[in-house]
């Protein structure tokens, strides 16, 4: 393997885009100072005084242009994306067809942002008259997208804000910026007008330039911390956050065990568990945990890792070196602490091996805050009620998941867990893409999910006649 270049702390300095897997250089691209992203809002705002006035089919066949040119270059997005965040490439092939379905579910919403007819004689006063409820374009939309999911979660970004009449400047991560650039270019391609979508590339110092510029809602998807300061630095421009999670898995006594095994592997390991909602706690019922860990083992152990553009790879590296350190410190230190290493726990450079821990404490390193990182951390409990507030403990609120078919058990799990979405049956990381996605606590602000973004990104008018 090539050793890494030293990076410069110039902010403004060219950033290279650098293969996690064998650290050559992917691209580089150059990081906007506050004055270009000033004028990119300039020519946003500029865009969308015009598009404002666009209608809904018009906004529909634009989302559908930018889809169809995503998949008239579906295979050179894949090869981008896989080489820029090291996920296999049969996860990249996915994320490429999810992103076309995220767009084209945009398009089909924007036909159907209704409005209401409301009644004010229910006061005296309001006789006669009726309150005509509409939703306008909020105006000039800035997003910032993590480096896991570079195409599909801009377009989670992107698919609602033109379809609701707003325009866009994206930031994406430095650590993948690649594949949303050209996303950019496809968009102009697509025929959509000069200024409206936009793209920015720079760290921390570019995206408080963006949060502080003149934009009228904030999309921001990665972690709390991040996600604080970016609130605070907007003021009182809207803001909608995804914010991570530290998602647990049930595993009832009646549940299918080789589909939970199957789930618990294919969640956690997707994106070498680089994933906000992946399985982070599985909780194993005593009644069932000593047969699901004799299946689940050796399901792990014959996950292949490695090169992510070999198609065999069933999971690719974590996104850099710094990560990879930074998760195998924490498998070190929760074993250090009394947990049971079962299987993994190795790392040369950004590859770490698939690993399941049994015996972790709430306390532990792996699971006291979110990890991201191929690690599946194992509780057993008998007592589901406990089980529940430990996970409600949490700063956490994003989805679970629960592996049963009994009715009862679904509805006290659906009603007491203090998330924001609870799969039945499936992983915590099941998502749809015009379904409501986001969380409670320090999992967000407001949700994602193309029907709901759209209102997200629209502000609501009153006319009473």
């Amino acid at each position: 393997m090539k050793t890494a270049p030293i990076r410069r702390h110039d902010p403004f300095a060219a950033i290279e885009v650098l293969n996690p897997y064998d650290q050559s250089v992917v691209g580089e691209v150059a990081p906007a100072d506050a004055g270009e992203i000033a004028a990119a809002v300039a020519r946003a705002r500029k865009a969308q005084a015009a598009f404002r006035h666009s209608q809904p089919y018009e906004r529909r066949a634009l989302l559908d242009a930018l889809a169809a040119r995503i998949a008239a270059n579906a295979e050179e997005l894949a090869q981008l994306l896989a080489s820029e965040v090291g996920k296999t490439i049969a996860e990249a092939r996915n994320e490429v067809r999810r992103s076309q379905n995220t767009l084209r579910l945009s398009g089909d919403a924007a036909t159907f942002l209704d409005g209401e007819v409301l009644h004010c004689g229910i006061v005296s006063g309001g006789v006669d008259r009726l309150a005509t409820i509409t939703y306008e374009p909020v105006g000039v939309v800035g997003a910032i997208t993590p480096f896991n999911y570079p195409l599909n979660l801009l377009c989670h970004k992107l698919g609602p804000a033109i379809a609701a009449g707003n325009a866009m400047i994206a930031k994406p991560s430095p650590k993948a910026p690649l594949t949303a650039g050209r996303l950019g270019d496809l968009a102009q391609e697509a025929g959509f007008p000069v200024g409206l979508f936009q793209i920015v590339h720079g760290g921390s110092e570019a995206a408080v330039a963006l949060a502080r510029s003149p934009i009228d809602l904030l999309s921001f998807t990665g972690g709390p911390a991040a996600g604080l300061a970016l609130k605070n630095a907007s003021g009182l421009v809207r803001c909608l956050m995804e914010l991570g999670g530290n998602d647990p898995l049930f595993v009832m006594p009646d549940a299918d065990l080789d589909k939970a095994v199957a789930t618990a592997i294919g969640h956690r390991f997707e994106i070498a568990g680089q994933s906000c909602a992946a399985v982070k706690k599985l909780y194993l019922h005593q009644d069932i945990r000593a047969r699901f860990i004799e299946r689940l083992v050796p399901a792990v152990q014959a996950v292949r890792f490695g090169d992510p553009l070999d198609e065999a790879t069933a999971m690719g590296p974590v996104i850099d070196e710094a990560a990879a350190e930074t998760v195998a410190a924490r498998i070190a230190s929760t074993v250090n602490q009394g947990a049971r290493l079962l299987t993994g726990g190795t790392r040369t450079r950004t590859m770490i091996a698939p690993t399941v821990l049994d015996d972790v404490e709430p306390d532990h390193p792996v699971v006291a805050d979110e990890t991201f990182g191929p690690v599946i951390a194992i509780r057993s409990f008998n007592d589901t009620e406990a089980a529940i507030a430990e996970v409600n403990a949490s700063a956490f609120g994003l989805q679970a998941g629960i592996f049963t078919n009994d009715h009862a058990v679904i509805r006290r799990f659906s009603r007491e867990l203090q998330v924001g979405g609870v799969m039945v049956n499936e992983g915590p990381d099941f998502r749809a893409e015009h379904v409501p996605f986001g969380g409670i606590k320090s999992s967000g602000l407001g949700r994602e999910g193309v029907r709901i973004a759209l209102r997200e990104m629209s502000e609501p008018k009153v006319v009473i006649d």
